[in-house]
């Protein structure tokens, strides 16, 4: 009985020692790429912020005489997002399938595995570093539901790390005003931390196992780890980049419908706020590109109203990023995730026509 004791013991502390390996690995490999693809470089775009007060212009850029989509339209911004996204697409697929082929799935669960709280305010913290546009963040979501965490915990990583970005409300800070700031980071709060806990209550019946178990073995997969590795970016790159590329390219045709011009005298009322609430929350932008994309639009005329639904909208999904995670979650997930989204951001619009 003792000999049978002492077995399971230096089985659970050599399941133990792997895993803290495994763990130390990953968070190598994130800090590496996070630190070449955006840590350093936010480091350098912020001090362009504090001193020109901009970080570049809008990367729409529409003509003003355009009011028809255009292939050429679609082309021309498809090649300017993936020019700016195509780091971090890279590194948000590595991640994303390191999480499925490295992490423990044991220790996620125990961490980000329950529908408390909790284990959503884990997924949410843990996303602050990563900076990442929701598309790119994406494949970390898919990853970490591949590996059975809650829905909650998945949509809070997935979502704070465009919309509680530290660098991008730095940024906003020097090039819009600390009011907007102020606005993102209250909303962004509320849709990282409460839609996504409230978003387990749509996914009854397919969620996770809890564990209470101090030390459970790994389900076997006699696979070597490299093996392993290569069949999830290959499940990921099927899964992820065509209806990427085709969303991007689409919304690049429609961008002039969806951001027409309009002027002071419709700049600012409901009926606008409304619009660009459902626009923002379809459109596909890179991380922070909501700030000059405000910057343009309110020198153009259009009020605070409608900038302050955007200033959350923008980031937060996008049809991409929707189309990218839509077999991770629930179809009722997905659905009060953009019914959240635009709300919020019709609810921060008009917040914003009286304090901005």
């Amino acid at each position: 009985m003792n000999h049978a004791s002492d077995d399971r013991k230096a089985l659970d502390h050599s399941i133990r020692k792997k895993n803290i390996w495994l763990i130390t690995v990953f968070i190598i490999i994130a800090a590496t790429g996070l630190t070449y693809v955006k840590w350093w470089p936010y480091y350098d775009k912020a001090l362009k912020a504090i001193v020109e007060h901009s970080i570049g212009s809008s990367i729409l850029g529409m003509e003003p005489g355009s009011t028809t989509p255009s292939w050429q339209a679609a082309w021309n911004y498809a090649v300017i997002y993936f020019k700016s996204v195509w780091k971090a697409a890279l590194l948000g697929i590595l991640l994303g399938t390191l999480v499925q082929s490295l992490l423990p799935s044991q220790w996620l669960l125990r961490v980000l595995g329950k529908t408390t709280f909790g284990s959503t305010a884990i997924g949410g913290i843990a996303s602050i570093p990563g900076m990442m546009c929701s598309c790119c963040a994406a494949p970390l979501a898919i990853g970490l539901r591949k590996k059975k965490v809650s829905v909650g915990s998945a949509l809070a990583f997935w979502i704070g790390n465009p919309t509680l970005n530290p660098a991008t409300l730095v940024f906003m800070t020097f090039v819009l005003s600390w009011r907007f700031t102020l606005l993102r980071l209250i909303f962004g709060i509320i849709l990282t931390f409460g839609i996504s806990y409230l978003a387990n209550r749509f996914a009854k019946g397919a969620e996770s196992v809890e564990l209470d178990e101090p030390e459970l073995t790994e389900p076997s997969d006699e696979r070597p780890l490299w093996r392993r590795w290569l069949s999830s970016m290959g499940a990921m790159l099927i899964r992820v980049i065509p209806a990427y590329l085709v969303a991007v390219l689409l919304l690049g045709a429609l961008q002039v419908w969806m951001f027409p011009h309009i002027g002071a005298a419709a700049g600012n009322t409901l009926l606008t706020v409304i619009f660009f609430s459902v626009m923002g929350m379809l459109f596909v932008i890179p991380t922070a590109a909501e700030i000059p994309i405000i910057q343009a639009f309110t020198a153009a005329g259009l009020g605070a109203g409608p900038a302050a639904a955007l200033l959350l909208t923008l980031p937060a999904i996008s049809l991409p990023s929707l189309l990218m995670v839509r077999r991770s979650f629930p179809s009722k997930v997905l659905w009060f995730v953009v019914a959240s989204v635009i709300m919020l951001g019709i609810t921060c619009g008009i917040t914003g026509m009286f304090i901005l």
